[in-house]
């Protein structure tokens, strides 16, 4: 049996943290970019507004701040992905870097939209996150462990429990979050089925 490559187990890299309660979806990727054709320059766009001034000049911000500059984990505080529904925000924030994300709480569609597009989307309490955002602000490029399997993090030696919806986390441990992937492979099922339906395969 070959490996599925969309099986995640773990993920490590650096991480960045990023502070407040209730950032919505219009804070992460701007309403005016929506009308993109695709998702593919979001990552250069998100949190336009509130990391450039409107000549284009940088404000201060974690995601502009240069020691976060390889950063691929994002600590958030309660109740990101708020707002919206648009899908756009993830998509953003992956294209950016971002490979996996941690907080107090979630909107229930921003992470959905997160599992769709195979970034997990962790939780832990409000003492937990503000330690873990404290200890990534005052060691920059410090290498973050997570895994799906023991629901942890590892930074500095230090092994933190965490949780993730458990639905959520099969799906991404058996490779089975991205659904169009599926579908693909299973496309001599879908031409058996196809060919079946004599209201359909006669046209």
């Amino acid at each position: 049996m070959t490996n599925n490559p969309a099986v995640i187990k773990e993920i490590e890299g650096c991480a960045v943290s990023l502070r407040g309660n209730d950032i919505d979806t219009d804070r992460i990727i701007p309403a005016r970019f929506l009308r993109c054709v695709t998702f593919e320059d979001l990552g250069g766009q998100v949190f336009q507004d509130e990391r450039y001034h409107d000549d284009g000049s940088l404000k201060e911000h974690p995601f502009n701040d240069p020691r976060f500059s390889n950063a691929s984990i994002l600590a958030v505080n309660a109740n990101f992905g708020c707002g919206s529904s648009r899908e756009h925000a993830p998509q953003a924030l992956m294209r950016f870097g971002i490979k996996a994300i941690i907080g107090e709480s979630f909107a229930e569609i921003f992470a959905g939209n997160c599992t769709s597009i195979g970034v997990p989307v962790f939780t832990a309490n409000e003492q937990i996150i503000q330690d873990l955002q404290q200890q990534i602000e005052s060691k920059p490029g410090s290498v973050i462990r997570l895994n799906l399997e023991s629901k942890t993090i590892v930074i500095e030696g230090k092994t933190i429990p965490l949780e993730m919806n458990s639905s959520v986390r099969t799906a991404l441990l058996a490779g089975t979050w991205n659904t169009l992937e599926e579908l693909l492979q299973n496309e001599s099922a879908i031409e058996k089925t196809y060919a079946r339906l004599t209201y359909i395969s006669g046209f």
